[in-house]
């Protein structure tokens, strides 16, 4: 009777073990990709082809690259993180929360004036912002969003920004600065050229020149802490590649050589 009682035990904890053995091996793999909000129509097409190719889902959080810095800062599992600006990178990198030898600058982009296509609003140059006929102005909100820091350099440039400031709206982010406009919130928005390509209902009246601001640059890293560093490794690799690179330029973007 007491061998009896041994073998069911030691059958029992066989089936436990390899029973907790194969639900590991049935959990799928997810990657934890923070990005940029200008970067989601983008990514969202290559997260799907990278989740096709290699079994592995690829999970995004997008905000503005300073909302997700400080997340990243307080401990939010990312594995990757895609920056609008490399003031977040260098941040993160002073933290010491990155990945040695894992920065690459990926992408670029322009930044511009947009207004409702029904509008008749001309701007030739950013001291055209201060007429009388147009009183409000997007930007995203310098302190978070690189899309609205660059702007505020921009205009700081011309000399425009003090006489303009109380003519501005901020977003919280790009996307949400761009909704001013489509909405019929505010008269015209500063945003980035990629934005441009989501509405039929703007149109572009003013490019600021790249000269006028810090260059717009996306880099891209893999966090420090992360469990999946080898796929975060292969994720940075594979948005580099030609195929991604095309979706990238699909979408506004211009894909900065590798180095």
């Amino acid at each position: 009777m007491q061998r009896r009682v041994r073998y069911l035990i030691v059958i029992g904890l066989v089936f436990t073990v390899f029973s907790g053995c194969t639900t590991d091996k049935q959990k799928p793999i997810e990657l934890s990709v923070f990005a940029a909000i200008s970067l989601s129509d983008a990514l969202a097409e290559i997260g799907t082809a990278f989740t096709a190719e290699n079994g592995v889902k690829v999970s995004y959080n997008f905000a503005a690259s300073t909302t997700l810095q400080r997340q990243i800062e307080k401990g939010a599992p990312a594995d990757v993180f895609i920056s609008a600006s490399p003031r977040q990178i260098i941040a993160l990198e002073a933290s010491g929360l990155l990945e040695a030898e894992s920065h690459r600058n990926l992408l670029t982009n322009r930044l511009v004036v947009v207004a409702d296509e029904t509008e008749r609003i001309s701007v030739e140059t950013p001291a055209d912002l201060a007429a009388p006929e147009i009183s409000r102005i997007a930007i995203g909100h310098p302190s978070i969003v690189p899309a609205g820091a660059y702007a505020e350099e921009a205009l700081r440039h011309f000399g425009v920004w003090e006489t303009l400031r109380p003519k501005l709206i901020f977003g919280v982010d790009v996307r949400a600065t761009l909704a001013y406009v489509t909405s019929g919130n505010v008269d015209v928005a500063i945003v980035y050229k990629t934005d441009t390509i989501l509405s039929d209902t703007i149109r572009v009246i003013y490019q600021m020149p790249s000269e006028t601001h810090t260059p717009i640059i996306y880099p891209v890293v893999a966090i420090k802490d992360s469990r999946q560093k080898q796929w975060a490794r292969q994720f940075i690799t594979y948005l580099q590649s030609a195929e991604k690179s095309e979706i990238f330029e699909k979408h506004g973007f211009t894909v900065l050589a590798l180095k």
